[in-house]
């Protein structure tokens, strides 16, 4: 300390030991850093006040300069004016070296103006936030030349008055601007009496120096203060800035508006407008962002961010970063370091007053500061802010939710919602409109254990006013305020106590139809879950009917235009609560005209899958599991990364994360990052929580980069990248290091895949170099490589087989990969391959996964299933059916119990593991053909197993079953008069022959035992992929085996009589069979498979038309065999042709996009029909023959007028759906209604037309896709078909509908 400074404190001792409360002053030393925490508790345990008072004395005459100028600044804070005047002589100059340390290298001069200024100096822990400083001096520049005031506002603790002194501590600032100097004022909360003595010390200050005996009087009233201050001011400092520190009310602003430079800091943002002049705002964020809160907290405790517990990021995401919270518990810290995990308890337990200072913060506990800003409310609007304990943390909420909350208008709510924001109770999201209120999350924990007895009342007084105020009819308007209502309804009834009222709520088909289509399913699902526990005190197995066929039926609910939730809940099952309620209103609609379909033997239907996900518009490539199993994370051609719950498919991170295809994704071990791939040749890390790109890694990769996986262990995180590069294709990074940490040298060709061992020992990498490679991590030198392409004898050195994907056995010991059609299990110590799994050779294996807790491997397939086998046994388990193409992605659960897969057809299925591998049932194939009766249908179709069933329709009951056939059955038909069945096999023959009516007895009830005495005598035929035909008599139970043809049969149908049977098959003929005598008329002239025929009865003698690949139509004799017509109708293929009903024209479709009309009777062309943008597939003419319905490929249907030619109206979906087409795939057939009024079309999924306006009438979504036919009943009332994955569906419309 200078010696002048040194020697007026010991002149001053006397009088300074007489009149200073040591106390008072000691917090702003602290502030400053010039005093410990030890000297404060030296001071304070001498016995008296004058004691106290000259051990800091002692203590001050030992410290610098900076000392000195800190005690003479808290003087004049605390009030001691005239003793400050005692020391402002000798103030010193701070030297040079002090001056780095102190001011960060602001001059001497500018050191000296702001300590005489009485501005405070930096905290002890100090981090700067250079955007928030930049904008105050911003506004600072602006009143260089002209009198205003600058408004620094936000929440208590945000950091206002740091900021505020910071900005000033410049060079150029204060040079530029502030010549006069730099005057600080702390207004606070204070009575008239109290901002006089303020305004007193800030005069005496800024009369310093002077001699005249008028300006030593202090001024007697606040209005003479004012006037002096003016003066002062405008003579004496014109170029000055004055800052009000902490001002809470007009009045006492209104005091300093004398016309002078004014910094402003203030909760209340409205302050400003009492007074006149310019005005600038600087608003001040409520905290700080993680990265520089963790830098408080470290410098606190004296160590590094990174090293930090924890516990910091924690604490600091529960404060949601505030500065005053960081730094009351890091001073805390500084004391106590062992106590973070204490610390944190009490900012989740609301423990505020545990939170106590230990700086000079003007409250003594967080408590205080926060209910200071209630009190300065008026009663009824400090009634107002507290209903707002029940809102939630993070989320915003409009006005008119509040508006229905107080019962108030809209207007006078904004107002009230305007003052709160303005004294910073509030905060106001101006990004959208209409504008969104919340609160800081420690505004609501202070609410929420302010209120704490009344929160139950506050959460009812909620639910009541919305049910008064829609009393009517629910919000529907889709705006913030109904999706407020939607989200959160619930959650007040569950805190409000109100449980019938959310039974009646949830248990409701209104309430889902309304949420799902305004917010989608998972919202729903996620209810579901997380009120289970009050909702199963009323009925648990209703809530799991209403969870199950969200989760089931939830990528339906995603789709627009929105499904109808109503036809998809008639396929819930009968018992279930949501099928009793969706058939009332079912038949309340179809009163009025609506059309409804009831799935009558959904019973005999078991849906493994747990809950459906559409996460993504385009394929999904990748699909995982969080190591916790709580979050599922998806990737693929949308280049979006998506984070969702796995409990109900809730979104909580979306993220465009790349340029190109993300090829994969990965968690780490800890769960708090994602790594993407790309085919955009980036690796990127991702921070889950805050949904923020953290590192894109060097682009050391030259190629596409096919797969990611972190280890498995976080002992020592590293993350390992493959790629279709020729040699640098494997890489191993650390997370923390821009560049690649090794590189794996070994592959020629791309490597598809990579995977660590459970403990992280050994890296495993397939190529398509036909090879399996395993690498020791530590030092990335190859162990072991296995050939698996020499397990493939027919592969040539020029096509290996490509090694898709490995996995390896819980316990390392085994490595299992996948290649073409096969899965290989090889023992990792030797090599030997222990067991070779092949599935069906049409379909390739796209990935594996190892259960890591049973001995279950689940294999994703092209032909769009899920396999599980049993490594132990090498048997398949099951077969998971479902999705709708190519399954890119399977993997198991940490714990085993689920399994999720991931498809080109835009889902994630998820599926029980203990429900799935222990069932697998018999599916049937799509060839059938239909009896309708009065009472019932009959079905005959090919199953799974390649055997001829016969069941009936409402029931699923089984009325025959054949023995299996050596070739594979492709056609089947049934008699409709007499007592035969036929087939047509793929070596070319036929059979044919009688039933016996004994073996219809097995398992069948005296309900079918009736209907087959009324259907005793048909007939079953069927074709054989070897070209075989039989014929099954049901009566007497022959067999007639008709062979002849030397391919595949594609088609067969009886004539009227029953008598003959005719067969079309690619070996290009149609055969007229006689079959009870085995003679054969062939009809012989197409070139190419026939695609199928059609038999025209009313003619005479009977015709046959046939088309062909060959893009030809012949029409034939039936009785002479002889060809009639043959026209040359396309030059592609004619998939499709149709007969009207009085025989005049026929209509074909081709695969060169277009279709045609033809006269029967000319045999000329009369209409060209074009304007399909892919290949036509279907057509039907109406009954009345006045329409042709055309479908193609791309799922577009077509209506055309018979009369001219026209195009009438196009029947298709607004936008395509998750299988790239307007209806789930191709058009595959078409029927009208009697009355012409409706059509029904087949694709991926059933829809009925209105054939008047060419809008849907109605949707029914399949389990699987590809449809092949539908079978309608005379009367249209019952639809028949059978999809891709074997489940047969009979609809029948309900009652009342208006077909």
């Amino acid at each position: 300390m200078e010696e002048r400074a040194r020697s007026c404190l010991l002149r001053s001792k006397g009088t300074l030991e007489q009149d200073i409360k040591a106390s008072y002053l000691m917090d702003h030393m602290i502030s400053d850093g010039v005093l410990s925490n030890d000297e404060e508790a030296m001071v304070l345990s001498k016995a008296t006040r004058r004691e106290q008072a000259a051990a800091l004395l002692e203590v001050l005459l030992r410290k610098d300069n900076r000392a000195y100028i800190s005690f003479y600044n808290a003087l004049i804070r605390e009030s001691y004016g005239d003793l400050a005047n005692l020391l402002h002589s000798d103030l010193p100059l701070l030297s040079p070296e002090g001056e780095r340390s102190f001011a960060d290298g602001v001059s001497p001069s500018v050191q000296a103006i702001l300590s005489e200024g009485g501005v405070p100096q930096r905290p002890v822990v100090f981090v700067s936030r250079p955007a928030l400083l930049n904008l105050i001096r911003q506004m600072l520049y602006k009143l260089q030349n002209t009198p205003g005031w600058v408004i620094v506002f936000g929440m208590a603790g945000s950091g206002k008055s740091v900021m505020a002194a910071e900005a000033v501590r410049d060079h150029a600032l204060i040079k530029e601007c502030f010549p006069g100097g730099v005057h600080w004022l702390s207004v606070g909360q204070c009575e008239r009496s109290d901002l006089l003595v303020r305004m007193q010390s800030l005069c005496f200050r800024l009369e310093q120096g002077q001699s005249s005996e008028a300006s030593q009087r202090p001024p007697c009233s606040v209005e003479e203060a004012k006037e002096r201050l003016r003066f002062l001011i405008l003579r004496r400092f014109p170029r000055s800035l004055l800052i009000l520190d902490d001002v809470w009310d007009s009045y006492a602003l209104r005091s300093f508006d004398i016309q002078c430079r004014v910094l402003l800091t203030t909760r209340n943002r409205g302050l400003a407008d009492s007074v006149s002049g310019t005005r600038l705002e600087v608003p001040v964020e409520s905290g700080l962002e993680e990265e520089k809160a963790l830098e408080i907290l470290a410098l606190y405790v004296n160590g590094k961010p990174h090293a930090l517990p924890e516990q910091a990021r924690s604490i600091v995401s529960e404060c949601k970063g505030s500065p005053l919270v960081v730094s009351l518990i890091g001073a805390l810290l500084r004391e106590f370091p062992e106590r973070w995990s204490y610390y944190l308890r009490q900012l989740q337990k609301k423990q505020f007053k545990r939170i106590r200072k230990s700086s000079s913060y003007d409250y003594e506990a967080l408590d205080q500061a926060m209910d200071a800003s209630l009190q300065v409310l008026e009663p009824e609007h400090r009634d107002l802010y507290r209903d707002l304990s029940i809102m939630q943390k993070d989320i915003k909420v409009p006005a008119k939710v509040l508006s229905v909350l107080w019962g108030l208008e809209l207007e006078e709510v904004e107002d009230v919602l305007q003052e709160f924001v303005n004294k910073s109770l509030l905060f106001r999201d101006c990004n959208q409109r209409p504008y969104l209120y919340y609160l800081h999350d420690l505004q609501l924990d202070f609410l929420t254990e302010l209120n704490r007895d009344q929160m139950a009342e506050l959460h009812k007084k909620m639910v009541r006013q919305y049910q008064q105020f829609y009393n009517k009819s629910p919000p529907s308007s889709g705006d913030k305020e109904c999706l407020y209502w939607y989200h959160f309804l619930p959650y007040h009834m569950a805190k409000a106590g109100l449980s019938k009222e959310l039974y009646s709520l949830m248990f409701s088909l209104d309430w889902v139809k309304e949420k799902a289509q305004i917010m989608g399913s998972a919202h729903l699902i996620n209810d579901y879950v997380e009120y289970g526990e009050i909702l199963d005190t009323e009925n648990s197995e209703v809530r799991l009917q209403f969870q199950e066929f969200l989760s089931l039926n939830g990528h339906q609910l995603e789709q627009r235009p929105f499904p109808d939730v109503i036809q998809l809940a008639l396929s819930q099952p009968a018992c279930s609560e949501v099928y009793r309620q969706a058939l009332m209103q079912a038949q309340k609609r179809a009163s009025r005209g609506q059309l409804y379909l009831d799935w009558v033997n959904k019973n005999s239907q078991d849906s493994l899958s747990r809950l459906v996900m559409h996460p993504h518009q385009g394929s999904v490539y990748y699909a995982c599991f969080s190591k916790d199993g709580s979050k599922i994370a998806s990737c693929g051609a949308s280049k979006m990364l998506r984070v969702f719950k796995t409990t109900s498919g809730e979104k909580l991170l979306e993220l465009q994360a790349h340029d190109e295809d993300i090829l994969c994704c990965a968690f780490s071990p800890d769960d708090r990052y994602i790594a993407t791939c790309s085919s955009d040749r980036k690796v990127k890390l991702w921070n889950v929580e805050r949904g923020i790109l953290m590192k894109v890694f060097a682009e050391e990769h030259e190629e596409q980069i096919n797969h990611c996986q972190f280890t498995n262990t976080g002992r020592r995180v590293l993350l390992a990248t493959c790629s279709n590069d020729k040699f640098t294709n494997t890489k191993l990074w650390n997370p923390n290091k821009q560049t690649s940490q090794n590189t794996m040298f070994g592959h020629m060709e791309p490597v598809n895949h990579c995977c660590f061992s459970p403990d992280d020992v050994y890296l495993a990498t397939s190529s398509s170099d036909g090879t399996l490679k395993l690498f020791e991590v530590s030092s990335a030198n190859e162990w072991k490589s296995i050939d698996v392409n020499s397990f493939f004898p027919e592969s040539d050195d020029e096509i290996k087989a490509i090694v898709k994907c490995s996995t390896w056995s819980a316990d390392s010991s085994r490595i299992i990969c996948a290649a073409r059609n096969a899965v290989f299990v090889f023992d990792v110590q030797t090599s030997d391959m222990l067991l070779e799994m092949k599935t069906s050779r049409l379909s390739t294996v796209q990935y594996c996964h190892a259960c890591p807790n049973s001995s279950l491997l689940a294999v994703a397939l092209s032909h769009y299933a899920v396999e599980l086998w049993n490594l132990e046994t090498s048997k398949k388990k099951a077969e998971c059916n479902g999705h709708l193409s190519w399954v890119h992605c399977v993997q198991f659960s940490p714990d085993g119990s689920l399994l999720l897969s991931s498809s080109d057809d835009q889902t994630i299925r998820l599926w029980e593991t203990d429900q799935v591998h222990t069932s697998s049932a018999v599916a049937l194939k799509r060839d059938t053909d239909v009896i309708f009766s009065h009472s019932d249908v009959t079905i005959v179709a090919p199953d799974s197993r390649n055997r001829l069933q016969v069941q009936t329709g409402s029931k699923g009951a089984t009325l025959y079953e054949s023995e299996e056939l050596p070739s594979r059955i492709r056609c089947t038909c049934i008699s409709r008069n007499a007592a035969f069945v036929s087939l047509g096999t793929e070596d070319g023959t036929v059979q044919t022959g009688r039933v016996k009516v004994r073996q219809f007895l097995k398992n069948v009830g005296w309900r079918t035992l009736q209907l087959l005495n009324l259907q005793r005598d048909f007939v079953l035929a069927l074709g054989l992929e070897t070209g075989t035909v039989q014929v099954f008599e049901v009566a007497s139970g022959k067999t007639v085996k008709l062979s002849g043809h030397t391919r595949t049969v594609h088609h067969c149908q009886f004539t009227d009589d029953s008598e003959t049977l005719i067969t079309s098959s690619e070996d290009a003929t149609v055969r007229v069979w006689k079959w009870r005598t085995g003679e054969c008329l062939v009809l012989e002239g197409h070139t190419e498979p026939i695609r199928k025929f059609h038999l025209l009865n009313s003619s005479s003698p009977p015709h046959l038309f046939s088309w062909s690949f060959d893009g030809t139509v012949k029409v034939w004799d039936l009785d002479r065999g002889q060809m009639l017509q043959d026209l040359v109708c396309h030059k592609g293929a004619v998939l499709s042709c149709d007969v009207s009903s009085d025989g005049r024209l026929f209509a074909t479709a081709s695969a060169n996009r277009t279709a045609k009309v033809w006269s029967s009777v000319s045999w000329e062309m009369t209409f060209l029909l074009k304007g399909h943008k892919d290949c036509v597939r279907s057509c039907r003419f109406s009954w009345d023959n006045k329409r042709l319905a055309t479908g193609d490929d791309n799922g577009e249907i077509r209506l055309w007028s018979m009369l001219d030619g026209a195009l009438l109206k196009i029947c298709s979906r607004d936008t395509k759906d998750s299988m790239d087409s307007f209806h789930g795939g191709w058009v595959t057939d078409l029927h009208f209604s009697p009355d012409n009024r409706v059509l029904v079309s087949i694709g991926g999924y059933i829809k009925w037309w209105s054939v008047e306006t060419g809008e849907a009438l109605q949707t029914f979504y399949t389990m699987g896709a590809n449809l092949k036919k539908i079978h309608v009943s005379p009367d249209f009332t019952t639809f028949l078909t059978v999809d891709s994955i074997g489940i047969l569906y009979v609809l029948k419309k309900v009652e009342g509908g208006g077909i």
